[in-house]
């Protein structure tokens, strides 16, 4: 048995904390290593290993203090440029994390950056997804073209529903407005919101998520509904291929 922790960085930002009684302790995408740290002392706990989603600092940035103070495997993209990975990843690698029989499966999903990858439990039904899906929202397209993230999300989309979404930004209420102005008749969306505002109101995170509440609420993985469609097309009417109403959504988005 093991938890998984929120360890707040930054001004929005998530570091994941897996930790188990035996004081075994994975942190995924630690950005800053203080928290870090005051977080394993706080409950007296080793760690053993980090796992990297993806190149920008505010994942990254943590790394190499981290990997100072602890004897830590890092995991993370065969991307050269990450300064610290001791086990770089692809498509399709899988790996144990020993201290809580857990199994994950990467998976390549580019479109925030190329080197993006998830890690994946079928057997948890678990999802550290990085910045590619977000609570009803999804990562901005600095690297890849709307083809690459569209394919990104879809491939997520279809893990089942029960998959708890572990993502590294607090941008849910945002990303709501938005999908609001998106499909203001989505009523369980609107339940959402208020669900997520109760939390935030009590400085709770509103994640994790879960796909199948995304694939009800989140306009980026109902890119094809025709509320969706008809809602860009209102905007621009040349968008008609899914890639066109993908790429006019994002955009949308970057300007709200």
């Amino acid at each position: 048995m093991f938890a998984i922790s929120p360890i707040p960085a930054f001004q929005d930002n998530y570091i994941w904390a897996l930790h188990n009684e035996a004081g075994h302790c994975v942190v995924v995408d630690p950005g800053d290593a203080a928290p870090v740290e005051r977080f394993l002392d706080a409950h007296s706990l080793n760690l053993g290993a980090i796992l990297i989603t993806h190149h920008h600092p505010d994942h990254t940035g943590g790394i190499a203090a981290l990997s100072s103070n602890h004897e830590v495997v890092v995991y993370g993209p065969a991307n050269p440029a990450i300064s610290g990975i001791t086990q770089p990843l692809r498509n399709g690698d899988e790996l144990t994390l020993d201290a809580f029989d857990l199994h994950l499966k990467v998976l390549e999903v580019p479109g925030h950056t190329l080197d993006h990858i998830a890690f994946y439990s079928a057997q948890k039904h678990i999802l550290f997804c990085g910045d590619t899906l977000f609570h009803c929202g999804c990562g901005r397209l600095f690297e890849g073209s709307p083809e690459q993230m569209l394919q990104s999300l879809d491939r997520l989309a279809e893990l089942p529903g029960e998959t708890a979404v572990y993502c590294t930004h607090e941008y849910t209420l945002a990303n709501m407005r938005f999908a609001q102005a998106v499909e203001p008749d989505n009523a369980t969306l609107a339940a959402a919101l208020d669900a997520v505002q109760a939390l935030r109101n009590q400085d709770q995170p509103s994640l994790p998520t879960h796909i199948d509440v995304q694939r009800q609420i989140n306009p980026f993985l109902r890119s094809r509904e025709l509320s969706v469609i008809q809602a860009i097309r209102a905007r621009e009417p040349s968008a008609s291929s899914p890639a066109e109403i993908f790429a006019s959504l994002r955009t949308w988005k970057d300007r709200f």
